[in-house]
């Protein structure tokens, strides 16, 4: 409850501090409003306890405080601020924006697809209709040429009709809605494939655009672009460098360059400078895929030109497969056209950000400023600091990196974007590390510093200057993004995520690892083996349960019904069965044994025979 009376609260700071701001003419999105208010509530100078509930007094100072800032448009802190709101509501890398591009391009064909594959045509008039809405969809998923073209519509109908007639809509209708749908995405790569070939033999595809020229030429354009901007970039940040290195070292030029906003200036060229060097590395990336797809297209476009030939007729195993190739590849090309255009878009809306330099300091006020003053590039300081190295044995207790011992030691991550890190506490402003003097690696994160004599400062004790990095990034809410400081301010939600502002002022829970460990089974199992989740089980239980094995299901179609869905039907196939009526069987009996007495005669001239049955009883055998 204490949470959502906050959230409550902060809503309606943020929407009074919206009206108040539009009320003066300026107007600010929610996003940039909700984040100014976590930045002035975090600033140590304005006195607000986020631990406690906000008075009502407190919170319209913050309501102040923050009108105040959003309406200073001189200072370079907001347009730092503005510039990073919207980088992160506007950029995606590549794969997010192609993935979003075909999400939106599938939900744009989405109802013509739907119409095909519902339909239900019965005659030869709505064959045809379905026909032409193929046609449709052939040539809006390929996005070459204008729907209200003429001759563009005759010339992907008699593509299609090369590979798809239209005595085969019988079948096609006869599909299932998903293999449907996967036919329309073949046949709209063919098409494709058929009319890029033709455009290269000249006989069409005339309203076909030449993306490989187009990127051929707006890729370098765009990276002349970024280029210029960061060579501005450079120039002025060494410039403001050593302004601010001049005030260290001079009390004089302290008080004669005080007023100048020179710190916030800086941070506003170096994440300007960040920004680009995103966006050169996709606009290198995209000229880097561009020229890998130009040797693959011209190289597939010369294997279907020695298969085609003059042939009356080919095999569609043999071009079919290269027309998808060809397809596939413009598919590529189209991708990075959209990519262009993003990252030309970027490139010109960032400028605006960066346009209060010239506002506070004109060519000719930062030449007179920079009067007597030694001007040093970034290369330059890392040559001076190259044979400067920290001495691993003055260290006990510290983890050094260096390039001969460490694995891949260009690919490490180093903290606060490759600043230095004992510059930021202590001189309150940025200065480019050289990672050759050492990389200090403590708790599992890596520092670099600008010389030998800061790295031995920061490795005396690095939490304390990691917590006055913190420190000074409270006092600068760009710092945060800027040296990619969000895991120290959790709480402080990326701007995307802080739209609808849900989170709280307040600093956040306190977590910690924890584990348990549990038998794996406590109590005796209770699995009912005879249950059965599956409907079409069950179902199939039910019928031998209800001996339908004897039964013969039968269908039967009529003219009208026979096109408006698929009937099936199944029987029980007999088995071989046996069975056994009657069974072998034997039993002994007595074998009969007489004996005839007197057969051979006696003294007697009369034979007497005697008969004696000697056959045994029944039950003695």
């Amino acid at each position: 409850m204490a949470c959502d009376r906050t959230q409550s609260v902060i809503k309606k700071i943020i929407r009074e501090i919206g009206q108040e701001c539009a009320a003066r003419g300026q107007a600010v999105s929610e996003t940039l409003v909700a984040f100014m208010v976590k930045a002035v509530g975090l600033d140590p100078r304005n006195d607000f306890n986020v631990d406690q509930i906000l008075t009502e007094k407190d919170v319209q100072n913050l309501i102040q405080l923050c009108v105040t800032r959003l309406l200073d448009t001189t200072n370079p802190s907001l347009s730092t601020i503005k510039m990073q709101v919207y980088f992160d509501m506007n950029y995606a890398n590549r794969a997010e924006l192609l993935s979003e591009q075909h999400r939106v391009l599938e939900g744009r064909l989405a109802p013509v697809v739907r119409d095909i594959t519902d339909s239900r045509p019965r005659v030869q008039e709505e064959m045809e209709n379905v026909y032409r809405k193929i046609v449709s969809y052939v040539l809006l998923s390929s996005g070459l040429g204008s729907p209200t073209d003429i001759e563009v519509v005759r010339e992907v109908t008699a593509a299609l009709q090369s590979v798809f007639p239209q005595t085969e809509m019988i079948t096609f209708i006869s599909l299932s809605k998903k293999n449907k749908e996967q036919q329309l995405k073949n046949l709209a790569m063919l098409v494709t494939g058929i009319r890029l070939y033709n455009k290269e033999c000249r006989k069409g595809g005339n309203s076909i655009d030449d993306l490989p020229a187009i990127l051929n030429e707006g890729i370098p354009s765009a990276t002349r672009t970024v280029d210029a901007g960061l060579n501005t970039c450079h120039t002025l940040a060494h410039r403001y460098t050593a302004l601010l290195e001049s005030m260290q070292e001079d009390q004089h030029r302290y008080t004669q360059l005080s007023s100048f906003k020179l710190k916030e200036a800086l941070f506003n060229v170096r994440q300007y400078e960040a920004f680009l060097c995103i966006l050169l590395s996709d606009a290198i990336t995209s000229a880097q895929e561009v020229e890998k797809m130009n040797v693959e297209f011209a190289a597939t476009m010369e294997q279907l030109k020695n298969t085609v030939q003059d042939k009356v007729s080919i095999d569609t195993k043999e071009v079919f497969p290269l027309f998808v190739a060809l397809s596939n590849l413009w598919t590529g090309f189209q991708d990075e056209i959209l990519l262009l255009s993003f990252l030309t878009n970027m490139t010109n809306n960032l400028q605006q950000f960066s346009e209060i330099q010239s506002q506070l300091f004109p060519e000719e006020v930062l030449t007179s400023l920079l009067e007597g003053v030694t001007v040093k590039s970034d290369e330059e300081r890392i040559r001076e600091t190259m044979g400067a190295r920290v001495n691993v044995s003055d260290f006990k207790n510290q983890e050094w990196l260096f390039p001969e011992t460490t694995d891949n030691f260009d690919q490490l991550l180093i903290q606060y974007h490759g600043f230095c890190a004992h510059a930021i506490g202590v001189k309150g402003f940025i200065l480019p590390g050289n990672p050759a003097i050492g990389i200090l690696k403590h708790k599992e994160r890596c520092y670099v510093f600008s010389s030998k004599e800061a790295a031995y400062s920061f490795a005396q004790d690095p939490d304390k200057f990691i917590q006055l990095n913190v420190e000074k990034a409270k006092e600068h809410a760009e710092l945060i993004q800027l040296l990619e400081l969000r895991h120290q301010f959790e709480y402080l939600a990326p701007y995307a995520q802080a739209r609808n502002a849900d989170k709280c002022l307040m600093k956040p829970t306190t977590k910690c690892d924890s584990s348990t460990q549990t038998d794996t089974h406590i109590l005796p199992p209770t699995i009912v083996t005879s249950y059965e989740w599956n409907e079409w089980e069950l179902r199939r239980k039910a019928i031998k349960l209800a001996n339908l094995r004897r039964k013969l299901t039968r269908a039967m179609q009529t003219d009208r019904s026979h096109m408006k869905r698929e009937n099936s039907s199944q029987v029980y196939l007999p088995k071989d069965v046996s069975t056994q009526t009657k069974r072998d069987n034997s039993s002994n009996v007595p074998r009969p044994q007489i004996f005839l007495e007197g057969l051979r005669g006696g003294s007697s001239p009369t034979t007497r025979v005697v008969k004696v049955d000697l056959t045994r009883a029944v039950d003695e055998t």
